[in-house]
């Protein structure tokens, strides 16, 4: 099920296939993956198809050499552009580079007006792999932004040079990355494809397993979202059922001057199939929702908290009445998301991070990268330079399934198991949308979905709806969060024609 690898997990798996197997064969194998990821990237007359093919000093560049030679026997155009080690090569790739000088492909030491003024049908980029440790410089970075600058494709074999296999971001604080469409990478996937920067520099990423034998892959810990880990949860509703059958949900925040982010994740829950939706106010409460008339709005004192699945965060503001509420949500017995200035608070009272981090039941929470680093005590910049670690580290310390927004959401349980989220695009980068994600996951719960499902459905169809919208044309510039509801309610009920019971 879309299982990611870190970059040790790789070279463990690399060596132990490498050593039943006769020397270079995994190089070739790449080169053939790397050759046939390109000629369906070419035009249908390969003969008159010029590709740039860039070989750096490692054994990615080997990888390129072997793609060189077998673009250049299908009949390809093919000019290397090579680096080569400042000491000995491997032997595969010393190999890979006989084949590379005996096939038709021509070596040549382009500049960067050459390579601009070259109508190219295809780069790739065979620079770096996921050995990189410092930042590209000098003529390796002119190289990658001269690329960058180039109107074709360009296929990464690995992952695009600069790009950190493990993180996604780029490497370096000033680093560039070579910006591809397309990806072929080796062994196992690679969690830096999927998030941070990944999703902007990788393109379409395909899996090339290299025909490695199924026995040397430990069981993986971090995984791609797919509708299978969470679609057994998916049932048709049967006619015999009530309101009751389907769970409360309560939304609480909404101080002055903030009740629009409580209303978009009520409408949101009601939406997505909660049976009853309140709205409670930790002040003045809103006599209706005249948009949605369904919710009952009240005031947050006085409600039985014990009566309903409860969503707190959205516009709660951070005073100490708030602080109050927030602790009475945590002590009670009733399932728990908490998003935004929850987080706030829990960031700022270590009391109440205690209490959370004792639930016997634990928790749902839904931080964006700067909420992340108040927790973790630590800088949005650490939060993305290692996505998947900080989830995991904030899944830990708070007894808590923790769904980190961004691109390439991740959502991590306590126990270190962790998932990153395929789906979901720019249109999502705008006010109220984590309001309707925490009043999606919140409506899940209520319906009785375990909170890992919940999360992992929650994400997914958040991203599904804006997704669909942007391609009816409705994004990603100037979508509005409250368009994803009823998108949001199109998805779930396909999703449950499609695969429930």
């Amino acid at each position: 099920m879309n299982p990611l690898y870190s970059s040790a997990e790789i070279r463990a798996i690399e060596q132990a296939a490498a050593a039943a197997l006769p020397d270079g064969v995994l190089m070739q194998r790449a080169g053939q993956a790397g050759a046939n990821a390109a000629l369906d990237l070419l035009p249908f007359a390969t003969a008159n198809a010029k590709v740039l093919v860039l070989a750096g000093p490692g054994n990615n560049g080997g990888d390129a050499l072997e793609t060189a030679a077998h673009l250049a026997y299908a009949g390809a155009q093919v000019t290397i552009l090579h680096f080569p080690p400042q000491s000995e090569p491997s032997a595969e790739r010393a190999a890979a580079m006989q084949r590379a000088q005996t096939s038709d492909a021509r070596f040549d030491d382009l500049d960067a007006a050459a390579i601009t003024g070259t109508e190219w049908a295809l780069v790739v980029d065979g620079l770096f792999g996921i050995g990189l440790q410092r930042p590209l410089a000098g003529a390796l970075r002119a190289l990658a932004e001269t690329v960058n600058g180039l109107k074709c494709s360009v296929l990464a074999l690995d992952l695009p040079s600069g790009l950190d296999a493990d993180t996604g971001a780029i490497v370096g604080p000033d680093g560039v990355a070579v910006h591809a469409t397309h990806t072929v990478t080796f062994i196992g996937n690679k969690p830096g494809l999927h998030t941070c920067d990944g999703r902007d520099y990788a393109g379409l990423v395909e899996v090339s397993r290299l025909d490695i034998d199924a026995v040397h892959f430990a069981p993986a810990r971090l995984h791609l979202n797919d509708v299978k880990f969470f679609s057994r949860r998916l049932r048709a509703r049967r006619h015999n059922t009530h309101k009751g059958s389907y769970g409360n949900v309560a939304v609480i925040g909404g101080a002055q001057g903030m009740t629009g982010a409580p209303l978009l994740a009520s409408r949101t829950a009601l939406n997505s199939g909660a049976g009853r939706v309140y709205t409670l106010f930790v002040e003045d409460a809103l006599p209706c929702d005249f948009g949605q008339p369904e919710l009952m709005c009240r005031v947050a004192a006085g409600f039985d908290l014990e009566q309903a699945t409860l969503v707190i965060g959205p516009g709660l503001g951070a005073s100490p009445h708030a602080s109050d509420v927030l602790a009475s949500a945590i002590a009670s017995g009733s399932a728990l998301l908490a998003d935004a200035d929850a987080l706030n608070l829990l960031a700022a009272y270590p009391r109440l991070q205690a209490a959370l981090a004792q639930r016997p039941g634990g928790s749902v929470l839904t931080p964006h990268p700067l909420e992340a680093a108040r927790l973790l005590d630590c800088s949005i910049a650490e939060v993305q330079a290692d996505r998947v670690g900080a989830a995991r580290k904030l899944a830990a310390k708070l007894n808590a399934c923790v769904v980190l927004k961004g691109s390439g959401t991740v959502i991590a349980a306590p126990n270190g198991d962790a998932v990153i989220n395929t789906t979901g695009n720019p249109a999502l980068a705008t006010a109220g949308t984590g309001d309707v994600l925490s009043g999606l996951c919140g409506s899940l719960m209520a319906q009785g979905w375990p909170m890992w499902e919940a999360a992992l459905a929650g994400v997914w169809l958040h991203g599904m709806a804006a997704d669909v919208l942007v391609t009816e044309g409705a994004g990603p510039i100037g979508l509005t969060a409250g368009e994803l509801i009823p998108a949001i309610r199109v998805a779930l009920n396909r999703m449950v024609q499609h695969h429930g019971r």
